[in-house]
């Protein structure tokens, strides 16, 4: 006799069947150490758990430290939600020497230049760069130019002219002045590079300036404090007890309103069919859960028609 055909309605599940569609799903909070490449810490993953889909939300350059967010199964449809959220850094800058990179593995391009006066005279300099501001990308960064990562182009020795974009610092904050390093926390958003704020901060008080030390200590609502180090997660990998670290994957969607409604509802929404709603703004999204409490889809409002559009349509597997 035949198995019963799956009704799960995971648009990968005709393709991979439900064994990869409905397979292990969440957040993983991860704590990179030194060293690593973002990219090493999702391979890592993808050994040491034999889930196929593993990405990051947010890259962090190998010397930096911090949360790290690693989606897992389902939670890779998600993960641009999560690279929306504010950002926490806390950052060590050093003042008299800048960088290629603005960084501390880049070749110098000045040096003994004059350290600032005092703390009062860089306390008096922030403001200038809170708020919604216009900063230019370095040139060893990975935004692409016609195609091609500028540091590719800068490792080659071409000249690069970076377009300043606009990115929003929310807060800045010394947490100590030991001449040269200045040890700032930094909460900002999307895009934000540490590293041009630390040379910029460096030319606005007549000095130079290069990032050597970063943590992200937040990325919206996940924190260091409860960030799991890579050594622990390969422990419990190992002894196949990774899976209870895990944050379900709507912890990334928090920050929209939350519905809950009916099974007929839920199927017409699995279906791709809009469901009626009341009040609905233009292009707001919402969660959508089933009358079970289980998480169904990311939605989208149509005011004109008055109802809510599937957006992301996520798998229910029992």
């Amino acid at each position: 006799m035949s198995p019963d055909p799956c009704r799960c309605p995971h648009p990968d599940c005709g393709a991979g069947g439900c064994a990869s569609a409905c397979a292990a799903t969440g957040i993983l909070n991860i704590d990179k150490p030194e060293g690593y490449t973002s990219h090493d810490i999702v391979a890592r993953v993808r050994r040491l758990t034999g889930e196929r889909r593993v990405g990051h939300a947010g890259t962090l350059d190998p010397f930096a430290t911090g949360v790290l967010l690693v989606c897992v199964g389902q939670a890779t449809r998600v993960s641009e939600y999560l690279m929306e959220g504010r950002k926490l850094y806390r950052a060590r800058i050093r003042f008299g020497t800048a960088t290629d990179t603005y960084d501390l593995t880049g070749a110098p391009t000045i040096q003994n230049a004059p350290i600032p006066s005092g703390i009062a005279a860089i306390e008096a300099i922030l403001p200038r760069f809170q708020g919604h501001i216009m900063q230019t990308p370095p040139s060893y960064s990975a935004l692409k130019i016609e195609g091609v990562p500028a540091y590719r182009r800068a490792r080659r020795g071409e000249e690069i002219d970076q377009a300043p974009r606009p990115v929003e610092i929310y807060d800045l904050q010394v947490r100590a002045w030991d001449p040269p390093d200045l040890v700032l926390d930094i909460v900002c958003g999307k895009g934000t590079y540490i590293r041009s704020l630390a040379h910029d901060l460096g030319q606005a008080l007549g000095s130079a300036a290069h990032l050597i030390a970063l943590e992200r200590r937040a990325v919206g609502a996940f924190t260091i404090e409860d960030a799991v180090p890579l050594a622990a997660f390969e422990e419990q990998a190992r002894e196949g007890r990774w899976q209870d670290l895990l944050y379900p994957l709507d912890e990334a969607l928090l920050m929209y309103p939350a519905l809950i409604l009916s099974a007929e509802d839920v199927a017409r929404l699995q279906n791709g069919q809009p469901v009626a709603g009341a009040e609905i703004a233009e292009g707001a999204l919402a969660r959508v859960y089933g009358p079970g409490g289980e998480f169904v889809a990311l939605v989208q409002g149509d005011h004109k028609a008055s109802v809510w559009r599937p957006h992301k349509v996520f798998s229910i597997c029992a």
